[in-house]
């Protein structure tokens, strides 16, 4: 008989809203309290201590809360955050799902349950299995759950296979996983980055010649101003305003750029500085510039012609350096004040007088995280930003540069190790002759493809490694229908989220080892490395007890279905996870840039991969030289309702929440938010904490997601945020950027019915 009615969706809360005061700054001690209490409840005493005195140091684990580098020398004893505490605390926990758990609960009613409460059932123990038309998981052996993979793939062809990836996974786990890939006969590799920065790699690419930032971290130190664009730090990078505020007192400015002006911008306690923790702080944005949703091109475009027509450029720089300047200054010719005013939502004189303190600047880092990447002209925008950089000279010295804030942990390092489906040339090539593969030359899918595909009937497998893909993809119901069609679908996991309730035909969970574990095997407790947000490469090693004595390491589990399907011919599966510097000497062979891995990765704080714009300025680009773009000035504008972006809540980390509170916005017990103008609620008539229902049109179809609840913000007018991921069911699945096919989560079009 067919499974019960599966929900994709968090089931609508019933708590009562409560609108407080939000807090005015950003950590200090109310930070450093709500780690320990998260942690404590979590992991207790000894679990607690064990993690907080061994996370990001250089013997120890890297704390997968975020992509923000840890400095190059001196670990301070408090060398985490709040929201990092929570991630680790919550992989830390000591609650556990045992057999019983799947015995007590079916996948349908399971359907039913909060994201948060899924998230605070524990960790995942024993590999389990859910059977075509089965309401509930039941357990399997490691073997028979190798076997029934090998088994599906080889009834298949490679085309309708898929490998899905999360920033959480090593630089060791992601490359055998894209080598798998390859082996198996497809470059169907959708990961997390399709969904986040994708369109800065893309941008990137196409004007420097590295999809990267090409700053390190002592640059904020150097640098004289920090632009801060369409990023909330204090909620999604906390450990990112130590680094502003060590910039503020050493004679350097901070702007915001944003919809909305968020706490961790204003005010700033670092916990590890006890005697600043006794004063008021150090205030981090010496101005807030409130833009409107989607008005960061015309910014940035007022920006670059205010310093084009006062000859405010560095001439040098631009003529031995770039390429277009004549195009570009033509293009902002005919690009009208008046078109910038309207689409940024700020005036020619308040953006001239940005511009203009930007002139003055020799050293400038232009920072910004999905805000910037999460928009149909996203390219084009991040183009906007490199040219003002390039204007500038801001690219080959200290203090300067371009600094794209990844979120997930290791996001970068998998790229950059072969997580991709547009793989170069060089890199197939180079993969082949060290392991003795054939790779396919076609393209394969990113995230949006997979679910189109799979809508279509075309997918059979998909093997996600890490992750909460349904949760995390645009156009919920539609994703959780595209599962629902493909044969089988697997999940290698440390916790229980939705997207081992809404599966396949068949599903797999295989649990697997987390980041503060020890991972031993035949060479004693093993290391993995990951890349940061600034291009380091450092070792994490575990030191809790695992879980459950079950669990299996990432590589492990990749090498024993690379086993399972195809022996020891020509790859040597087994042997290369039995000791992970096999894996790092295969990727030294196979990618630029990782000299001497084994040997500079054991070196404290690691080391640096090349990156031209950074370190010469060299350019990897067709020409030898930066590229200034010139797009036509293009935006997201709403006549009949609302332009809708989604945000995070300061108790949640990507689509794991850890609890229903929002103190930096002074929300709390409700997750469905509308943040709102106040005068947009009196003209439409809508009160604080009324109900309404959200309804997002594209090209004619409408998507309805009801009972959300209005809270009044300092947001611009026309425009509202809402909380990801439940506004995701709003974003239509063919909503995406050009050029990087990113999920348009930050531009989308609702009306609001009361």
């Amino acid at each position: 008989m067919p499974r019960g009615k599966v929900s994709a969706t968090t089931p609508i809360e019933n708590e009562s809203l409560r609108i407080v005061r939000p807090s005015k700054l950003a950590a200090g001690l109310k930070g450093v309290t709500q780690s320990f209490r998260h942690t404590l409840a979590q992991s207790g005493i000894k679990g607690t201590i064990q993690t907080m005195r061994t996370v990001n140091r250089f013997d120890g684990f890297d704390c997968p809360g975020c992509a923000w580098p840890d400095p190059d020398n001196h670990r301070s004893g408090f060398e985490f955050c709040e929201n990092g505490a929570k991630a680790f605390a919550a992989e830390a926990t000591s609650q556990r799902i045992s057999t019983d758990f799947f015995s007590t609960h079916s996948v349908s009613s399971l359907s039913e349950k909060g994201d948060m409460w899924m998230d605070k059932q524990g960790r995942l123990t024993q590999p389990m299995y859910l059977a075509k038309n089965e309401e509930h998981y039941q357990q399997i052996t490691w073997d028979a759950a190798y076997s029934l993979i090998a088994d599906r793939i080889e009834a298949t062809n490679p085309g309708r296979v898929a490998l899905y990836t999360s920033g959480r996974a090593s630089n060791e786990a992601a490359f055998l996983w894209g080598t798998l890939a390859r082996q198996i006969g497809t470059n169907n590799l959708p990961d997390c980055s399709n969904m986040c920065h994708e369109s800065s790699g893309v941008a990137l690419n196409t004007s420097i010649g590295i999809g990267k930032g090409t700053v390190k971290l002592e640059d904020f130190d150097y640098t004289d101003l920090v632009l801060v664009v369409g990023q909330n730090p204090g909620t999604n990078h906390p450990r990112m305003l130590s680094a502003l505020a060590r910039c503020k007192r050493k004679g350097g400015s901070v702007i915001s750029i944003n919809p909305l002006e968020e706490t961790g911008m204003k005010r700033f306690k670092h916990p590890q500085e006890m005697l600043r923790m006794l004063g008021t702080g150090t205030t981090i944005a010496d101005d807030h510039v409130p833009v409107r949703i989607n008005g960061d091109s015309a910014l940035f475009k007022g920006i670059a012609k205010h310093l084009v027509e006062n000859d405010a450029i560095d001439t040098a720089f631009i003529e031995k350096h770039t390429i277009g300047i004549n195009e570009l200054r033509s293009h902002l010719i005919d690009v009208q004040w008046k078109d910038i005013e309207r689409i940024s939502g700020l005036s020619e004189y308040r953006i001239r007088e940005i511009a203009t303190i930007i002139s003055r600047s020799k050293r400038m880092i232009i920072c910004w995280a999905m805000g910037i990447t999460q928009h149909r002209n996203s390219v084009a925008t991040i183009h906007d930003i490199v040219n003002v950089l390039l204007l500038g000279g801001h690219f080959g010295r200290k203090g300067a540069g371009a600094c794209p804030v990844r979120g997930h942990s290791n996001v970068q390092g998998d790229r950059t190790v072969g997580i991709n489906h547009h793989p170069s040339e060089s890199f197939l090539s180079a993969l082949d002759a060290a392991t003795g593969i054939k790779s396919p030359r076609e393209s394969g899918v990113d995230s949006v493809q997979l679910i189109q595909n799979s809508i279509e009937g075309n997918c059979d497998v998909l093997l996600c490694l890490g992750g909460n893909l349904l949760s995390a993809m645009s156009d919920t119901e539609v994703t959780a229908k595209a599962l629902n069609n493909i044969g089988l679908t697997v999940q290698i996991s440390t916790k229980l989220n939705r997207s081992h309730i809404v599966t396949g035909s068949e599903a797999l969970i295989l649990p697997c080892l987390g980041r503060t574990e020890q991972d031993i095997g035949v060479t004693g407790n093993r290391f993995v490395s990951v890349e940061n947000s600034m291009g380091v490469v450092h070792s994490s090693r575990g030191t809790m007890k695992p879980a459950s004595e079950q669990l299996m390491s990432e590589p492990d589990i990749v090498a024993q279905i690379g086993n399972a399907l195809f022996g020891t011919s020509p790859i040597q599966w087994i042997h290369l996870s039995e000791d992970y510097d096999r894996i790092r000497s295969l990727i030294e062979s196979v990618v630029p840039g990782f000299d001497e891995y084994n040997t500079r990765v054991r070196k404290e704080g690691g080391f640096y991969l090349p990156n031209g714009p950074r370190d010469g300025p060299v350019w990897n680009t067709p020409s030898g030289k930066a590229v200034m773009h010139c797009n036509t000035l293009d935006s997201f504008e709403v006549m009949d309702g609302y332009t809708m972006m989604t945000i995070r809540s300061h108790d949640q980390y990507n689509t794991t929440i850890y609890g229903m509170d929002d103190r930096y916005r002074g929300v709390k017990n409700a997750r469905r938010i509308v943040f709102m103008n106040p005068d947009d609620m009196v003209n439409d008539g809508i009160k604080p904490q009324q109900e309404v229902n959200l309804i997002s049109i594209h090209n004619g179809i409408e998507r309805r997601a009801e009972r959300w609840k209005v809270v009044p913000y300092s947001i611009p007018r026309g425009n509202i945020a809402t909380y990801f991921p439940e506004a995701n069911v709003l974003i239509p699945l063919e909503s995406v950027a050009i050029g990087s096919n990113t999920p348009t989560s930050k531009s989308v079009h609702v009306r609001i019915e009361t």
